[in-house]
């Protein structure tokens, strides 16, 4: 499959509507996936909001070399959606973002998108029982507003000491400078995790020499990626139900991880023997091999895939650094050692690979509720949180998709997002047969939620693996991820209880607002 491009904008050249009944911002897999939910539902009064100019989120704006998705490509697409042109079992990037295109166009969402529009207020009007947002395109306002941000969405990037002050080029992973040539330059890679893993063997044999600095050493187990050959892909083509049943052998495969995970840790012992294995048989030199080695329980921290990861390390142009990163030079990033040693190591261009801001979205500080205080402010005590990762005290009308402990560890993000739309549409779909204008998450009942949540949480590895990593917040609260099977969680969110929020009719200002 190639790339479809960008889509074609709207026939009304993508003028904003002035009032719609759903505002959906982001065109990843959660927004489109909204938008493709409320179009089969049959609802098509509503906008997708884009901050870009093209589609794809995540899959959009991480065209690092190398980057793909570790989840197998079966399972990574929507179920009502299969692709039988999957190249491979672990899908490249291109190919993602081009299914991202082609179910779009296929299922008629194209239309309803706003590029260049990103969302830079919503305030929540309690007398006319609206969302008023202002975009980047103009303003709108919105019955009911959608969050399809993803966590994945805003990268992260460390405060060093002296950063402004570096002379060379700098540039998270997820805004890949391909116009910079890399060829016979000292370059810093900063971080080690998902993304690094996946540019830093490209990065190794372009640079003249390659500094690593890293934090913790992540466990990386085997990368079991191949070919799907052309009789396969026919297969798929000619016969669905061949496919359908590949996605679900990979979906219980996938779902058996959260045994060792959430249920009981001496399961992932084999795990960490054969990874091991792996860095013993990959990293000759014992002292590079001491410091690619986890020192706590796998799965703490998000495992890893790469059949090419160690061997680039052990090149003779790479150095891997463990020593704290105190500042940048106009030229170099210096390091100081436990006993105080301090050193310079020269570099051209740093790569971060530091990941993304999940637990502090921005998007939280631009929406605003009953008492006029932000998304973000409501959380600054106790972290994210939400009733089912998605509706919330003191927001009425207001859907986050893959928010506060939706997250995974094991298995693909696309069966919580189908989810939770599936959700969605039941809970538009009892209002509307109640007479209801308006839903909010009751306090109680949320609070309750997320107290379960926690004390599940309280006996997985990523809360005693001993590890800290972006799952857990500034205090250390695990507000990321779903402690359990998936299964779970979709048979929690099967059908939408009213008695879970406050509601209330449509009032006359909303009435003549509407009018």
């Amino acid at each position: 499959m190639t790339s479809a491009g960008p889509p074609a904008p709207p026939a009304d050249g993508g003028r904003l509507p002035g009032r719609v009944q759903v505002a959906v911002v982001g065109t990843g897999f959660a927004g489109l996936g909204t938008a493709i939910g409320l179009k089969r539902a049959g609802r098509d009064d509503f906008v997708v909001l884009e901050r870009a100019d093209d589609l794809g989120g995540t899959w959009r704006d991480n065209s690092y070399p190398g980057c793909a998705c570790d989840v197998p490509s079966h399972l990574y697409s929507f179920s009502f959606a299969p692709n039988p042109d999957w190249t491979r079992s672990f899908s490249p990037q291109p190919e993602i973002e081009a299914y991202l295109h082609r179910t779009a166009r296929d299922f008629g969402v194209l239309p309803h998108l706003r590029f260049g529009a990103e969302l830079l207020r919503a305030d929540w009007d309690a007398s006319a029982q609206v969302w008023h947002l202002r975009t980047a395109r103009g303003d709108l306002d919105a019955d009911v507003l959608v969050l399809g941000t993803g966590p994945l969405s805003e990268p992260s990037i460390p405060a060093l000491a002296g950063l402004d002050g570096f002379a060379g080029t700098t540039f998270h992973s997820a805004t890949w400078r391909h116009d910079h040539d890399l060829t016979g330059e000292r370059v810093a890679v900063i971080g080690t995790g998902a993304s690094a893993i996946q540019f830093v063997p490209s990065v190794q044999q372009q640079a003249a020499h390659l500094t690593l600095f890293q934090r913790t050493a992540p466990w990386v187990l085997p990368r079991r990626d191949r070919a799907i050959r052309p009789a396969e892909r026919l297969l798929y083509k000619a016969i669905p139900a061949v496919q359908k049943v590949a996605r679900s052998s990979i979906y219980w495969l996938r779902e058996s991880w959260i045994l060792g995970f959430s249920f009981d840790q001496r399961i992932m012992q084999l795990a960490e023997k054969q990874a091991h294995g792996v860095l013993a048989k990959q990293v000759p030199d014992p002292e590079l091999r001491r410091k690619l080695t986890p020192d706590f329980r796998l799965g703490c921290k998000r495992v890893l895939l790469s059949n090419t990861y160690f061997p680039a390390l052990s090149q003779p142009n790479v150095d891997v650094v463990t020593e704290r990163i105190t500042e940048l030079l106009p030229r170099a990033v210096v390091t100081t050692a436990a006993d105080g040693t301090r050193t310079e190591h020269p570099v051209d261009t740093i790569i971060f690979g530091t990941g993304f801001r999940v637990t502090d979205p921005p998007v939280a500080e631009r929406v605003f509720g009953t008492a006029g205080r932000s998304l973000s402010e409501n959380w600054a005590d106790g972290g994210m949180r939400a009733l089912h990762g998605a509706t919330i005290a003191g927001f009425p009308n207001l859907f986050f998709l893959v928010g506060p402990n939706t997250g995974l560890g094991h298995t693909s993000i696309v069966f919580i997002i189908e989810t939770q739309v599936a959700y969605l549409l039941d809970l538009l779909r009892r209002l509307d047969n109640a007479g209801l204008a308006t839903f909010e998450a009751r306090a109680d009942v949320q609070d309750a939620y997320n107290g379960r949540i926690q004390r599940r949480l309280q006996r997985t590895v990523w809360n005693t693996g001993g590890c800290a990593s972006w799952y857990l917040d500034a205090r250390g609260r695990n507000t990321t991820l779903w402690p359990t099977f998936t299964f779970t969680f979709r048979r929690q969110l099967r059908r939408a209880d009213l008695a879970e929020y406050v509601t209330t009719a449509r009032s006359a200002t909303a009435r003549e607002v509407a009018a």
